[in-house]
């Protein structure tokens, strides 16, 4: 499946839009996750805990969303984009989204 975040593909037509795509996933870190990253943002610096969490969700959303256009039949992905947000104070939402469609090489 290919998803990028232009609206078009280099020497590719849409011949069938398919309609919107999307994956949602909603993580939490553990209570031992939230200590170790609370102990460390008191010395600043990257919070690793939390970068691997969040690195580990967007693959999950972007893996949900290929699902999403395969199961419609499609073949691509457009103008894909990613959005998160806080839920709470210990849980954080990410959602992958695009166009699903059928493309094909130009003739």
């Amino acid at each position: 499946m290919l998803v990028v975040t232009t609206p078009t593909v280099a020497g590719a037509r849409i011949r069938e839009m398919k309609g919107q795509v999307f994956g949602i996933v909603v993580r939490s870190r553990g209570l031992g996750g939230n200590i170790m990253a609370g102990l460390r943002s008191l010395g600043g610096g990257e919070i690793t805990e939390y970068t691997e969490m969040l690195e580990e969700a967007r693959r999950h959303a972007l893996d949900r969303m290929v699902q999403n256009a395969q199961s419609m039949g499609a073949n691509a992905v457009l103008a894909m984009r990613f959005d998160s947000s806080e839920l709470g104070q210990m849980m954080s939402e990410i959602v992958a989204y695009g166009t699903a469609c059928i493309i094909e090489p130009e003739a």
